[in-house]
Formats: C-alpha cells, structure tokens, sequence
C-alpha cells in the first residue's frame, strides 16, 4: 500500500514507550521508508489552521523535495515565510538571503505569495527554537539532512519536530 498514497499523516509517540512494530510505525523510520512526504500531526493538534506556513529553509535535496510536495498545502496558506537560520560564526548572511530570495521567486511564480527571511542563531539548538517562536500553523522540512545517526547522537531538526514539535509538519527525505 506504500506505493499508492500522495501524503501519509502520521501522529508522534511522546510518551516515549518502545512502540509495537506489528501495529505502530516510528515517524523515523516511516519518513526514511515511504518515499512519499509524511504530515506529522502533534496530539495538541485539534485541527489544522492554514494560515500562516513556515518553510524552513536549508539548501539541501530534502527540503527542495518538501517545498515542492508542499505546493497543494502552500497554496492553500494565507501567508507563506521562507526562513533560513544561520549560525552567527559559520554562515554568510548574504548568501543565505540569495538563497531564500530564489525559493520565494519560485513559490511566486506558482502563484503562492512567499516572504523570505535568514534569523541568526547561536547553535543547532538555538536555531531550534528561532524556528519554534516564528508563529506558524504548519512547517514544512527536509527531514534528515544530516545521517539519522548523527541525529540519534547529538540530536537535530528533525528529530525534534518528530518529537517535541506542538504544529503540524510536512516532511520528505
């Protein structure tokens, strides 16, 4: 059944018990094997608001994949920022504006009107939370730039909206 589906919705296990392979799938392992974007819906969630999408930008094969299976959902949105967060000592801030100013001419020239925006952060945890107090309804990712192990290790984007994220999410790898 796999093969069939356009989206998967999926929940998030925060109770942290080990989950039932024969009836549970992990989002993990789920946005990694499907081939299809997953929307990952936090039980805080009583419906979706459409208002304002987030995507969160990094110029990786993953979230180019998600902005364009995000397109339905973003053109459905009100209001649409495209934000890259940078690390204040690594990132040059205007490279990363030009890259956020190309994904919103290209949401733009599918009818979608699209804000870019590069907030600066301290580290990958700080960068975090830049995107958590941006106020979006929904987000849209790349998931898994970086290996799942480097994630499993000392954490990351992914599996913090996998886990801790209290708005939906569109994610492909």
């Amino acid at each position: 059944m796999r093969r069939a589906p356009d989206l998967v919705i999926t929940g998030v296990n925060r109770v942290g018990l080990q989950l039932d392979q024969l009836r549970q799938l992990d989002p993990s392992d789920l946005v990694m094997r499907v081939g299809r974007p997953i929307f990952v819906v936090p039980p805080e969630a009583e419906y979706l608001k459409l208002k304002c999408a987030l995507v969160a930008w990094k110029d990786t094969r993953e979230a180019r994949r998600a902005v364009y299976d995000a397109l339905p959902l973003l053109h459905k949105a009100k209001e649409v920022n495209v934000v890259e967060v940078i690390l204040h000592d690594g990132d040059d801030r205007e490279a990363a504006q030009g890259r956020v100013n190309d994904v919103t001419a290209w949401l733009r020239r599918h009818s979608i009107s699209a804000y870019g925006t590069v907030l600066c952060a301290s580290d990958e945890e700080d960068q975090i939370e830049q995107i958590r107090q941006y106020g979006a309804d929904f987000l849209v990712a790349g998931a898994y730039g970086h290996t799942r192990l480097r994630e499993w290790v000392l954490g990351g984007f992914t599996r913090s909206v996998l886990t801790h994220s209290r708005h939906c999410a569109l994610l492909t790898h």
